[in-house]
């Protein structure tokens, strides 16, 4: 390999988004042709603005390919400036004058560096967060849909790693279905409304823009270039789909300081998701497990292994995009009108969070898809206290006779006792003295039913739901097509 050979950058260590939507959306190669739309996206909105010819802006977007670059090349040039653009302006510039030399006068006028590559991101951006957003629509439909048909299915809480109280399956579900809301929600405002174009200048002040709309531009003189300089940026933000900025942010990081934070909300979302996955397929307590896939969770050793693969790779995203987001809040202190570093050290921990991200969902969406739940198991863990995950309300109930404290006293000692012996707890507790004549080891038992102690817990679900359908039928409804979830009957008791 010579020295301006670069290897691919094929994901090998980081499955997570190997072969996503959102890998192919951030390729080196996607970055490059989000650099050059821009060039050609400011040479058609300054051609119909008149600072430039139409047959200009015309020869500038045919030459704006990716393919007409060596992106090898284009890396090791990009050392001489200390970023890319200069080299991809210089390149440009020489294939439009090859077709049309009066052109090439019109390629990156009165830009600079830092909007291309600004521009470019925010595009990059633009394009990834909506195949998020796609992806965290399945996801979303998927953790509703485990929600209602799981409303009223029993299993056991655990706080701390141990049995608490009993809870359903539905509100595990639709608690990981708010957090995926939350997360969309706060992603879609960002890619709508907080990805700005770039449009400063050499240092923020317009002024090569505006010199060129005063020289080529005929009556933009008469209100000092006033309209010119409105008019440009919304074009160029209506042209690439991106927001208009009131000001040039090129010390002012807010974009990506939203943008990041977005990005970490949903990994630890989604992470969320992946870690109950996780805990709830371990092979002792196997209430869920993974959609089976040829070779998938394949150990190299163990024959037997079914490993939590899905559930891995979101967490891996999940360990890693805050470390990255801290990284641009960190370097989002910026000096002068352009900081030496502090932009540069932006590129790529943006782009690693842009592709985790992007893979964490796409993996979140086949894994909640394909969730299978072993309702038999849930039941079974619910069992395996004989009746200890319920006496939070046996001393509810017993308060109203013997009294709170005494209650809560005569709970905790037939407690450790059900629990060193082995034995129900209601058996234990219907030989307790304080209850003689009170209540029968079969009454008991009855109280002591976990599927009877869910509390609110299918409120809580509709709730959520109630959420999701609402929100549902405002972004995605189709005509002729319900947005209601069918949800199982709540349990009596």
């Amino acid at each position: 390999m010579t020295s301006t050979q670069i290897s691919p950058d094929t994901g090998l260590f980081s499955p997570v988004r190997a072969g996503t939507p959102a890998e192919a959306a951030t390729t080196d190669t996607a970055c490059l042709q989000a650099m050059l739309d821009t060039e050609a996206a400011l040479a058609r909105v300054q051609a119909r603005l008149g600072a430039v010819p139409e047959s200009a802006a015309r020869a500038i977007a045919a030459a704006a390919r990716a393919e007409h670059f060596d992106l090898s090349e284009l890396a090791v040039q990009a050392r001489g400036a200390a970023n890319p653009v200069v080299p991809l302006v210089r390149r440009l510039t020489a294939l439009v004058a090859a077709k049309d030399a009066d052109a090439a006068h019109s390629v990156h006028q009165g830009s600079t560096s830092q909007d291309i590559l600004d521009t470019g991101l925010m595009l990059v951006a633009a394009r990834t967060l909506d195949l998020i957003l796609s992806d965290l629509d399945r996801t979303a439909d998927a953790l509703a849909r485990l929600a209602a048909r799981h409303r009223d299915t029993p299993m056991a809480a655990r706080t701390l790693g141990q049995h608490a109280v009993p809870t359903t399956f539905g509100l595990k579900a639709a608690g990981r279905l708010q957090g995926v809301l939350d997360a969309r929600d706060r992603l879609r405002r960002v890619r709508e409304a907080g990805l700005p174009v770039q449009l400063g200048g050499a240092a923020g002040t317009m002024a090569g823009y505006l010199e060129y709309a005063l020289l080529h531009v005929p009556d933009a003189a008469d209100d000092g270039g006033r309209r010119y300089i409105q008019e440009l940026p919304a074009a160029l933000a209506a042209e690439l789909g991106l927001a208009e900025p009131l000001v040039p942010w090129h010390t002012v990081r807010t974009p990506l300081a939203d943008l990041g934070a977005a990005l970490a909300l949903l990994t630890s979302a989604l992470g969320s998701v992946a870690a109950d996955v996780q805990l709830l397929s371990r092979t002792e307590t196997g209430e869920v497990a993974e959609p089976a896939a040829e070779g998938r969770g394949t150990s190299s050793a163990m024959p037997h292994k079914r490993n939590p693969a899905l559930s891995a790779l979101i967490r891996s995203a999940a360990y890693q995009v805050p470390s990255l987001v801290g990284t641009l809040t960190q370097v989002s202190v910026h000096d002068d009108e352009r900081p030496a570093g502090a932009w540069h050290a932006e590129w790529l921990p943006l782009r690693d969070c842009l592709r985790l991200a992007g893979g964490a969902a796409h993996t979140a969406a086949e894994l909640t898809e394909g969730l299978t739940v072993h309702e038999d198991r849930m039941r079974a863990n619910l069992d395996l206290t004989g009746g200890l995950v319920v006496s939070e309300r046996l001393a509810a109930l017993l308060s109203v006779e013997l009294g709170r404290a005494e209650a809560k006293t005569l709970l905790a000692g037939v407690s450790a006792e059900a629990a060193a012996t082995g034995r129900h707890l209601a058996d234990v507790l219907a030989e307790a003295p304080a209850l003689t004549g009170r209540h029968s080891a079969a009454g008991l038992r009855e109280l002591s039913d976990p599927a009877h102690y869910t509390g609110a817990a299918g409120q809580l679900v509709d709730r959520v739901l109630d959420r999701y359908e609402g929100e549902r039928a405002t972004v995605r409804s189709a005509p002729g097509q319900s947005t209601r979830l069918s949800r199982s009957s709540p349990m009596q008791g």
